[in-house]
């Protein structure tokens, strides 16, 4: 039969337009379904044959006293039936921490067994193999083991439980066994420094990940002048035996002028360290002027990345070069060629790649080569923060800021560097040479080039050297 609980005084009873809620029903066929004195009701909240029958005894022997019956009679009838349940709620939690404890050795076990388990881990057995610890105490015990061998402070962490100081033993016991002394000043260290010469304190990496330690070049980002400028004697291009310069009909007949050519006519790059993938001889250095217009297949490729020697050959043309910043002109085949043989590029700041369509890779490649220069002028160092184009495009450096003010009072646009909102008049290069704070772009493709150029002159220039004083 199911029955409903009766409305608490003072509230209104549930009208048709107030229905009683579904959990209210649902809590009352559980209450009406709940016999404690059935060892079936046990059983079906997870006890044991054992513990339910025990329970279904002990209700039967104390079972509730009638509402009716004295408040007094019904208390002292409560806590008989306590003091029976007492020994066999000790019972179930000794049998629940036996089992935690057996579960968890048992695992530091199997690994042992597999040879998978930490320095850490074989602690937490020798506490409980040669002090007799439990799960508990050998955890603090591998604690204050691992702290010492490692070379760290001594670090016990109080945690309020009644069994704070026997962990806080074990947790002593532990760091004097790894070698820490609570009573040498310095005692830290000293472990320190023999910790960094233990192998198994030092990082290591897996032959088979090592080369996934480090990004791919296939995975570098585009060039872009927030970065610093570098000399052209510390920079690194590695371009193919066919160069991004080739005609795509439509697309690149924009001018005459071979790309490459365009590189190397740049003041400075005589001194920048080239690379090129050759088709037949893998890794060549410098520039190897085109013979062919078809680019590698992925045979000839395959053979390049399965010759190892390919590699050692890249670190012998790179040796003894400092490099600060790389560029990898190359797309398709030749980019997994790079990528086979990156653990023997450097490592340095800025490490990016031309990519997508071959008119923004030419773009691209621009970009990088305007951030070189021949180290005989001093340019400004650190990120251009650019404004929104929208608003009129600002770029500010330092204390300068780049505005593009809009055309030109004959022709093209107007670019003017600033200091406080006024113009940056009186700044002057090293060598002399006056800087204009006005400066006429002729084309609107322009302006955010030349607007970084501007900024990187006066941000390596003084107003004590101006020429026209």
């Amino acid at each position: 039969m199911l029955m409903l609980h009766p409305q608490p005084t003072g509230v209104a009873p549930a009208g048709p337009s107030m229905p009683v809620p579904a959990a209210s029903y649902r809590l009352s066929t559980e209450e009406a379904d709940f016999n404690p004195a059935d060892m079936r009701c046990w059983l079906t909240r997870g006890r044991s044959v054992e513990h339910a029958t025990a329970l279904a005894t002990i209700w039967q022997t104390y079972p509730d006293l009638a509402p009716t019956a004295p408040l007094e009679d019904r208390m002292a009838r409560g806590r008989e039936r306590i003091r029976a349940m007492k020994p066999l709620n000790d019972a179930i939690a000794a049998r629940t921490e036996a089992e935690r404890q057996r579960t968890n050795f048992g695992l530091m076990e199997r690994r042992a067994a597999n040879d998978t388990i930490e320095d850490r881990d074989l602690a937490i057995l020798r506490g409980r193999d040669d002090y007799g610890y439990d799960w508990d105490s050998a955890v603090a015990y591998a604690g204050g083991w691992s702290a010492a061998d490692a070379g760290r402070e001594y670090s016990f962490y109080p945690d309020g439980s009644g069994r704070e100081a026997s962990k806080r033993a074990a947790y002593d016991r532990g760091f004097a066994d790894g070698g820490g002394d609570q009573d040498d000043l310095f005692d830290a260290a000293r472990r320190s420094n023999l910790a960094a010469l233990r192998r198994h304190n030092q990082p290591t990496v897996a032959p088979s990940t090592a080369a996934a330690a480090r990004s791919q070049p296939s995975s570098w980002p585009k060039p872009n002048d927030h970065a610093r400028p570098t000399r052209w004697s510390r920079r690194l291009m590695i371009v193919s035996d066919v160069t991004i310069e080739e005609v795509t009909p439509g697309l690149m007949q924009v001018s005459d002028l071979r790309l490459m050519d365009e590189v190397l006519a740049r003041p400075g790059t005589a001194d920048m360290t080239i690379v090129t993938i050759d088709r037949l001889a893998g890794f060549v250095v410098g520039h190897q002027t085109p013979t062919t217009t078809v680019p590698i297949d992925a045979t000839r490729a395959d053979e390049i990345i399965a010759d190892v020697s390919q590699g050692e050959t890249l670190r012998t043309i790179l040796a003894g070069r400092e490099i600060d910043d790389i560029l990898i002109a190359v797309q398709g085949d030749y980019l997994r060629i790079v990528d086979a043989f990156a653990s023997a590029l450097p490592l340095c700041g800025n490490m990016e790649r031309t990519q997508n369509s071959l008119l923004q890779q030419r773009t691209h490649l621009r970009c990088w080569l305007d951030r070189g220069y021949g180290g005989n002028t001093n340019l400004g160092a650190g990120h251009i923060r650019w404004g929104k184009a929208i608003k009129g495009l600002t770029g500010k450096l330092g204390e300068f800021t780049a505005r593009h003010v809009g055309p030109g009072p004959t022709r093209g646009h107007l670019i003017r560097i600033e200091v406080e909102g006024e113009a940056a008049e009186g700044y002057a290069t090293s060598n002399g040479n006056t800087l204009e704070a006005e400066i006429i772009v002729s084309n609107k493709a322009h302006i955010r080039r030349e607007m970084a150029t501007a900024l990187r002159a006066f941000g390596g220039a003084t107003r004590l050297m101006d020429v026209r004083v």
